[in-house]
């Protein structure tokens, strides 16, 4: 049995069902409290396509609209406002794309936007994506000042010849003057890195772990570099460590983040204590977002049923739709038969697991919903349980596309 790589869910974005059941059976539910909320905006434009990317992002060119985007925003926000009537709004994740393109005075829009529309709570993590060759120190300090507490940097490698092979704008010097600029300016940020790149040594791979280290960044993400469908990557796909080697890769990164007092909390999520990306938790733990934005999906629950949205995912198409007061191009409710899968497949990226109650809780349903499957994962080594918690094992870790493929009905 080959373990098969967890598809990392990136910063701020959840792990999307991408499976081939359709939600066909819609049912009455029963949630006793509706789960926090949190605001997911996408900015859909870069300055150049990474080979690697399969998100919804276009290359800018001679420019974006920077202004006609933000009333788009605007309008979708408030079309999107029944569906959330008196929830306060916990976390905010601006994503794209690179975020970072946005003027000053076009983020300080936003954000005012955002808090005249929104019971936004006093405690808020607003985080932004921001890619290295765009920083500029002036623009992150006004970044700063609008309200963003927390930014997550796409370094994804420190050493300048992975980074020309990844299609990435910056090198390493300007990757190492990124951080320092995003340690100047805030003291909550994360950084992006990937491993198993193309002809990547394990050498090359801890010199990349321990340069980020040593900026003691309060938070980590360490993704395995996937060839995803329909990307460039996948069409000529590089030479990349083979599974022997990226398992020491993972074995190294384990070892490095532990000594550096990191908490490997999710499957690729390390934090300093009590610096969990609190957006990120809320997707892992199955708990709602509103998406707006070219793209961007959304997860809402009522006492008796849950929804899913996506936009429009072309700019242009969303632009258009947005300005006629319909952005939304589907909205579907989750069946109860696809509820369980969909919890799963979030919660069991989480190292510790979740509590039993939970499942109940942002479900609607009991947990002998998927008892069948419980048992089957905990005969095969893979979950753990009790009755206070259900957590992947070490083992159920490294095949973790398997251990949720188990509660995947027929």
């Amino acid at each position: 049995m080959i373990p098969i790589k967890p598809v990392p869910a990136d910063e701020g974005r959840p792990a999307l069902a991408r499976s081939a059941t359709a939600y066909l059976k819609p049912g009455v539910l029963n949630l006793t409290a509706l789960p926090p909320l949190s605001l997911y905006v996408h900015f859909p434009w870069c300055v150049r396509k990474c080979p690697y990317c399969d998100f919804n992002s276009h290359e800018a060119g001679g420019g974006f609209p920077e202004q006609e985007y933000l009333d788009a925003l605007r309008t979708d926000l408030e079309g999107a406002l029944p569906l959330i009537w008196g929830r306060r709004i916990y976390t905010v994740f601006i994503g794209g794309g690179t975020p970072s393109l946005m003027s000053a005075a076009g983020l300080d829009r936003l954000l005012s936007d955002i808090r005249t529309l929104l019971p936004l709570d006093g405690a808020a993590e607003i985080t932004m994506e921001a890619n290295p060759g765009t920083f500029e120190a002036e623009k992150f300090k006004s970044y700063r000042a609008s309200g963003v507490n927390r930014l997550s940097v796409g370094i994804q490698s420190f050493d300048s010849r992975h980074l020309q092979a990844l299609g990435r704008i910056h090198d390493g010097d300007e990757a190492r003057r990124a951080v320092d600029i995003a340690h100047a300016n805030f003291d909550n940020f994360n950084l992006d890195l990937m491993y198993a790149l193309p002809s990547q040594s394990l050498e090359e791979a801890l010199r990349d772990v321990r340069t980020a280290i040593g900026f003691a960044p309060p938070h980590l993400s360490l993704y395995h570099l996937t060839l995803e469908p329909n990307t460039v990557f996948a069409k000529y796909p590089p030479a990349i460590p083979d599974d022997d080697a990226s398992a020491e890769m993972q074995d190294m990164i384990a070892a490095e983040t532990q000594v550096a007092g990191y908490t490997h909390y999710e499957i690729s999520a390390y934090a300093q204590p009590g610096r969990e990306a609190r957006h990120n938790l809320n997707y892992w733990q199955f708990g709602d977002y509103l998406g707006i934005g070219a793209g961007a999906h959304s997860k809402i629950s009522f006492p008796h049923r849950v929804i899913r949205q996506s936009r429009y995912k072309q700019p242009k198409s969303y632009l258009e739709h947005s300005r006629a007061g319909n952005p939304i191009q589907e909205e579907v409710e989750i069946g109860r038969g696809d509820l369980g899968f969909e919890f799963m497949l979030n919660a069991l990226r989480l190292t510790e697991g979740f509590e039993v109650n939970l499942f109940a809780e942002r479900t609607g349903m009991a947990l002998n919903a998927v008892e069948q499957a419980l048992n089957v994962a905990e005969a095969k080594g893979l979950l753990y349980r009790d009755h206070r918690i259900i957590k992947p094992t070490a083992l159920g870790g490294r095949f973790l596309n398997d251990l949720q493929q188990m509660f995947l009905e027929d």
